[in-house]
Parts: C-alpha cells; sequence; structure tokens
C-alpha cells in the first residue's frame, strides 16, 4: 500500500505501541505459560513411572487468561489503565489500587516497540517487507526481555523468527538471497555451537544457552552470513560495557552472570536500523583497518 512515509510511519508506530503492550505480557507470561507445561510433562512422565502424583499446582494461565492485574494488591487493570504509555502517564507510574510503583520497562517496550515500527514504515512502507520487518522487530523485544529476566530465549520465539527469516527471503520480501539466509543460520547457530563447546571443555562450564545458538541463527537469516561477524562484534562490545557498568553499580545477579540474548538482540536491531555492512565498516575503521 503507498502511503505517504509521515502517514504510513504514524499508522505503523500507533500499531506497534498496541503490539508493544501486548509483547509485555508476553514478557510476563510466556515463562511462566512454560514452567506449567514442563511441570504437566514431568507430572505425566512421573505417573507413567509409577511415582506419586505431584502436588496441586496454580491454576493454569495463558496470554489472554487471567485478567491483567496488580501483582502487589491484585486490582483487575481496566481497559482505560491499559492504553499504551497514556495510561502509565496518567496513572503517575502507580498502581490505580493501592498505589504501588509500576515498572517503567511497560512504556519503555512500548516505546521502543512503536518506534521501530514506524521506523520499518518509513523506511519500507505499508507493504509485505515492511510487515516482516516488524515481525522481526516484535520478536526481538519479546526475546531481549524475556531472557533478561530469566535467561530462557523460547523455542516458541526463536524457531519462529527463523522460519519467518526464511520464508521472507524465498519471497523476497527481504534482500537476503534463499541461499544466504540458508548459509547464516547454519553459520550463526554452528558458530556459537563451537565456542560453547569449546569453553565447556576449557573450564567445565557452559557458557551460554541453546538458545543463544538459535537467536543468532535467526539473525543469520535475517542479514545473511557476511553480517555475523560485525553482529557478534557488536553484541560482545555492549556486553562487556553493561557487565562492566553493573560490576561497578553491584547490578550483577547472584553467580555475576548476564544473559547474552538482549546483547545479541540490540545488534540485530542496530543491523536493521544502520545495515550490517555500515557496522562492518565502521568496527574495520576503529581498529585502524
Amino acid at each position: 500500500m503507498l502511503l505517504d512515509p509521515w502517514l504510513a510511519s504514524t499508522l505503523a508506530g500507533i500499531f506497534g505501541l498496541l503490539i508493544g503492550s501486548f509483547l509485555n505480557v508476553v514478557i510476563h507470561r510466556l515463562p511462566k505459560i512454560l514452567e506449567q507445561q514442563w511441570a504437566a510433562d514431568y507430572a505425566h512422565y512421573a505417573a507413567e513411572q509409577g511415582a506419586a502424583p505431584a502436588a496441586a499446582t496454580a491454576p493454569a494461565i495463558s496470554l489472554s487468561h487471567p485478567r491483567s492485574a496488580c501483582p502487589h494488591c491484585g486490582h483487575a487493570i481496566a481497559w482505560y489503565e491499559n492504553i499504551p504509555v497514556l495510561s502509565y502517564l496518567f496513572l503517575g507510574g502507580r498502581c490505580a489500587g493501592c498505589k504501588a510503583r509500576i515498572s517503567l520497562r511497560y512504556p519503555l517496550v512500548e516505546l521502543v516497540t512503536g518506534a521501530l515500527f514506524a521506523f520499518c514504515a518509513w523506511r519500507w512502507g505499508i507493504t509485505a517487507t515492511g510487515a516482516a520487518w516488524c515481525l522481526f522487530c516484535a520478536l526481538i523485544v519479546a526475546m531481549a526481555g524475556i531472557d533478561w529476566d530469566t535467561t530462557l530465549l523460547p523455542d516458541d520465539l526463536t524457531l519462529p523468527l527463523l522460519w519467518a527469516g526464511l520464508l521472507a527471503s524465498a519471497l523476497q520480501w527481504i534482500e537476503v538471497p534463499l541461499f544466504a539466509a540458508v548459509m547464516g543460520a547454519a553459520a550463526g547457530y554452528l558458530s556459537l555451537w563451537l565456542v560453547y563447546w569449546g569453553f565447556k571443555l576449557a573450564t567445565g562450564k557452559e557458557g551460554m544457552g541453546y538458545g543463544d545458538f538459535k537467536l543468532f541463527a535467526a539473525l543469520g537469516v535475517w542479514f545473511g552470513w557476511q553480517a555475523l561477524v560485525p553482529i557478534i562484534l557488536l553484541s560482545s562490545v555492549i556486553g562487556a560495557i553493561v557487565g562492566i557498568a553493573m560490576k561497578f553499580s553491584s547490578g550483577l545477579r547472584e553467580g555475576g552472570y548476564i544473559p547474552f540474548g538482549p546483547f545479541l538482540a540490540g545488534a540485530g536491531l542496530t543491523a536493521l536500523i544502520f545495515g550490517p555492512q555500515t557496522m562492518m565498516q565502521r568496527f574495520l575503521a576503529l581498529l585502524g583497518l
């Protein structure tokens, strides 16, 4: 659809705000849903082995049930308290029921998603290409939030991102040829897989999770194998800077670990905005090459 770039960006930005509100639900609930599924699978396996039945678990949740509520007082959030960004500002960043603080991350996720959708519409218009990159942004934002909270990159998100990229490449919705996308998936996965096993054999510890392999493979699909080096370099630099800052501010978690997924996600979004080739050129310039 051919629209004026400003109008297309505005419409996409508003839609992105709404999607960002939904992504907040995904970030909060998807890990809990997966935990319940794992517990149910384990209970089923234990029952088959003749073990005693497990204790009753919490009521099942989904992305749509139960209704969103304040975690402090249980106040059910009305529709007018759930308008992206505006409700947060109107409520002063506090629950309407108990006045507990609402995390600033909720409006930030909405704003970031809205800005990314607006950028995609400005660059590609309301087209299949623009929609594909909006999907990419939504999945990346959700994975970054979940991994930061839980150090988990769910297959429910990484694999759809990878397959959506291959489909977009095959349909020529993105500029990456299908061969380069397939090679990007293979090179992205295998490179971090080799790093993982090299580190584990040398130290006896696991330096990253399998979800990082899958996310890097998906980025290889969307940007091609040629973009993998600048993406991994940028994510490492960002991770080192954040890690040092958190260490000096005593913000590191118990064990001193930081999930790598958010930095891969940040590098992927940077590649989207500036282009992987520009990223590589700037890295080479910094190295004096």
